[in-house]
């Protein structure tokens, strides 16, 4: 009786499937998804364990051919990594985890980190689930960061993986978002207002930036805001850069119908507190539940300045536009009102960034300790729950660093691989809380590899900014805290003459640029003093200065070891690493693989000792 007991339970164990924590399974609903081609033919569904620092992917594709998905790096194809999978006419299964050696040619990698989950071929669709670690000790797996992702994906007709240009694409997607909005609550008594220009003649110029001023919705009690989505007219190209929103402090005397933000009447750049903001790629974003923009209060914003970026490269004639934002209310009150900060390097000419710089880093320094006295009344600690990031064509990374007593505390948000075609706005993992007194600083990271002249700080696509919008409780009265360099220190340690600050902007065109000025400039702009300026939702403006301190890099958690393939001499663990679970081991064969509790058991010893009680007769 017992032995039947024991065998009863060994073929109950090898049938049980092993626990994997919150990691999808096979049949798991995956939260995230898009298209990643215009054709809307691939398909993606993904989903991540951000304990475990694993990733699961779904690609499904309208093909009964191969299919791929992997990360590509920024600038080339070669060494992006590439799952390849398919299903073969008799019904087998082919997975591998491979690399480009080139433009057009798939090689194995030596360690196989990718696990299959799935793999199906129906009349219409080839389907592919696999899970990969975030960051694997395999060099030719590129990591899964909480940066802008290049993902690439491919497909052919047949079996035989190769690459082809017309059936292979790139989508840069933020996969690591932390918050889906199927997580968020949805008023029932939710109210839509959309805040638009109507019927503007876009001018012929390659940049136009349009004001106008609007009034929220006219409340009898505290509403909040929860909600914002870009509301876009479809044209023949993008032509909308970004759209802003920002608050007027109730005192301003503001202009009326459509004007030039940033022109002859200086009236149309008044407001600068901005409550929302959507640039190229962003969608739709939805406050955290505890969170809103608050309206209806009397020290509430009753105007806002809405400001289209149009980017008109093709010089089109006869295009009108009736972009704007659209926000969603309730009286259904969160239990906090929301602010947003803009830090970062103010944006005006003392910003230069030289021709041909491989890598040339600016800076923007905040000193938050006259906050108290700007806004009137203490502050209490800013809670940053969200981010925004801004730079131009020429940015590739942005991070914001934050100091308190001297000494770095933390990075509060960045992005590593940052493209300007996506921006959005984004939540951070956890919580950061700012103290009065804190110093926030802005790094922004540029390329000018194909530009033969300088490119200054403005407001066309074509010049710079460095930008870092921080979303905050409890709201208070400062919109901005932003510097820039001394440059006329600048100027002088690049052996310019200059006596005031318009020479020293000028002096910047007689510098012969070098690999060598490079960096003798970048070195100056982090050396000279910084002038900060702070501003209140009222227009009010303090300046103060301040030194850049250095930024101690955060060092790299350790990789996931994989216990799949062969490892290569190149593979080798680098010191730090940890080894895979053995439920997320690599897979380099058809099947889905895993550990049967038996040997789960057996590994314990639990076996040995149901063996050890049965031979003693209980």
């Amino acid at each position: 009786m017992a032995w039947a007991l024991l065998l009863g339970l060994l073929l109950l164990t090898a049938l049980a499937a092993p626990s994997q924590g919150n990691r999808p399974r096979a049949t798991s609903r995956l939260r995230y998804s898009r298209f990643l081609d215009p054709s809307n033919v691939i398909f993606l569904r993904w989903d991540f364990d951000l304990k475990a620092e694993i990733i699961t992917f779904e690609l499904q594709v309208r093909t009964a051919g191969w299919v791929g998905l992997g990360i590509r790096n920024r600038s080339t194809s070669v060494q992006s990594d590439l799952v390849v999978g398919g299903v073969l006419p008799d019904g087998n299964v082919y997975f591998s985890d491979q690399h480009l050696v080139d433009e057009d040619t798939l090689e194995e990698d030596g360690s196989q980190d990718a696990e299959l989950l799935e793999l199906t071929e129906d009349s219409v669709y080839t389907t592919m689930r696999f899970s990969r670690p975030f960051r694997s000790c395999d060099p030719h797996d590129l990591d899964i960061r909480s940066d802008t992702m290049r993902v690439q994906a491919a497909y052919g007709l047949d079996d035989t993986p190769r690459l082809d240009r017309e059936r292979t694409f790139v989508k840069s997607i933020f996969l690591l978002q932390i918050v889906h909005p199927d997580d968020l609550d949805v008023p029932e008594d939710t109210i839509i207002h959309d805040l638009e220009i109507t019927d503007f003649l876009i001018p012929e110029d390659d940049t136009t930036y349009a004001c106008t001023f609007l009034p929220l919705p006219i409340v009898s009690k505290k509403h909040h805001i929860y909600k914002f989505e870009p509301k876009l007219i479809n044209h023949n190209e993008t032509m909308v850069h970004h759209i802003i929103l920002y608050a007027c402090g109730n005192t301003s005397v503001l202009p009326t119908g459509i004007g030039d933000c940033y022109g002859a009447d200086p009236a149309f750049s008044l407001c600068s507190q901005i409550i929302v903001g959507w640039a190229v790629g962003g969608t739709s974003y939805q406050f955290p539940d505890d969170v809103g923009i608050s309206i209806g209060m009397p020290l509430d914003p009753q105007w806002i300045r809405l400001e289209i970026h149009y980017s008109n490269f093709h010089n089109l004639a006869g295009v009108y536009d009736s972009s704007g934002i659209r926000v969603y209310y309730t009286a259904q009150l969160r239990k906090y009102d929301m602010g947003v900060l803009q830090l970062g390097f103010f944006t005006f000419p003392i910003h230069f960034i030289p021709p041909g710089a491989e890598s040339f880093m600016s800076y923007g320094l905040c000193k938050t300790e006259k906050f108290e006295e700007m806004n009137g009344a203490p502050i209490p600690d800013l809670q940053i729950y969200g981010y925004l990031l801004h730079t131009h064509l020429a940015g590739r990374a942005l991070r914001t660093v934050q100091y308190r007593n001297g000494t770095q505390l933390r990075t509060i948000c960045k992005d590593d691989a940052y493209d300007f075609n996506l921006q959005e706005t984004r939540d951070l993992p956890h919580r950061v809380e700012i103290k009065p007194g804190d110093e926030l600083l802005v790094e922004c990271h540029y390329e000018t590899l194909d530009r033969d002249s300088l490119t200054f700080g403005g407001p066309s696509t074509i010049n710079e900014m460095c930008l870092v919008f921080l979303f905050y409780y409890p709201r208070n009265n400062i919109s901005s805290c932003m510097g820039y360099p001394d440059i006329l220190y600048v100027a002088h340690e690049l052996g310019e003459e200059a006596s005031d600050s318009m020479e020293g902007m000028m002096a910047m065109n007689n510098v012969e640029w070098t690999p060598e000025s490079i960096k003798k400039a970048e070195r100056a702009c982090k050396e000279a003093q910084q002038m900060v300026i702070i501003k209140t939702i009222e227009e009010a403006v303090e300046n103060t200065t301040g030194w850049i301190p250095e930024i101690i890099p955060t060092p790299r958690g350790p990789c996931l070891e994989s216990s799949g393939g062969k490892v290569e001499p190149q593979d080798k663990t680098p010191a730090g690493a940890r080894a895979a679970p053995a439920a997320l081991s690599g897979s380099g064969t058809a099947t889905v693989r895993c550990l049967s509790l038996a040997a789960l058991l057996l590994g314990q010893g639990a076996i040995s000792w149901l063996l050890a009680t049965l031979q003693a007769g209980v």
